[in-house]
């Protein structure tokens, strides 16, 4: 027995005398794989469904806000860390270049320039990498959305501060308690701050994932003038 059939031997046994244990382990590792995924779903079911009854109508004005911006000419900019990241990367694909009906919207995702992100965290602080491209590029008309499952990430911090300085509209997705993403809006740093109701980091992520589609969704109706 070699390779995978070596590291995971009850996926491959044969029902023969003496792999009754095996076949029964095998039937015990499916059962608890299947209850495993039904909590998942349903968990992410709930905490969708506390983010609708919550933010509904913040959802909706947030889109509204993001679509005057873009009306205006402003562009959304989108960063995050981690996997927090290729979300962020995610959002700016979905308005630059949406997979299905809808007008192309300028967006940028700061995690993508490699260049300057490691220049900036190598010359200066990992803290800036999104607030010094918000300050060379960003304008009073431009959107920048925000991503951290903690709410605690402090270049995302920074980048919402010089933000606001530049007048642009903020918007955050978060978790948990919102940590001090929480605290920022509470400032006035953050013009829209979205609180996923969990305490997972994936369940969170999914949930963001959720709000930033629905957000592009509503954005383009604002736009068409529905």
């Amino acid at each position: 027995m070699t390779g995978v059939e070596s590291l995971y031997p009850f996926l491959y046994a044969a029902d023969e005398p003496g792999t009754e244990g095996t076949s029964a382990a095998l039937s015990s590792v499916l059962a608890e794989v299947a209850r495993s995924t039904r909590d998942k779903v349903g968990e992410i079911e709930r905490v969708r469904a506390e983010l609708l009854t919550a933010e509904a109508e913040r959802i909706a004005a947030c889109a509204t806000a993001m679509a005057e911006r873009f009306a205006a000419g402003g562009r959304l900019f989108s960063f995050g860390n981690g996997g927090s990241s290729t979300d962020a990367d995610a959002v700016a694909g979905q308005f630059l270049t949406p997979s299905g009906p809808g007008r192309p919207l300028p967006a940028r995702s700061l995690t993508r320039d490699v260049a300057t992100l490691t220049a900036l965290a190598n010359d200066v602080s990992f803290d800036v990498v999104f607030a010094r491209p918000l300050a060379a590029s960003g304008r009073a008309a431009d959107i920048a959305v925000g991503l951290s499952t903690s709410g605690g990430s402090r270049n995302v911090l920074r980048a919402f501060v010089e933000a606001r300085r530049l007048g642009m509209l903020t918007v955050g997705l978060a978790g948990y308690s919102g940590g001090p993403m929480a605290e920022a809006a509470e400032r006035g740093e953050i013009d829209y701050l979205f609180v996923m109701p969990s305490d997972s980091v994936h369940r969170i992520q999914e949930a963001q994932t959720t709000t930033y589609h629905v957000l592009w969704e509503l954005t383009q109706l604002a736009l068409a003038g529905s």
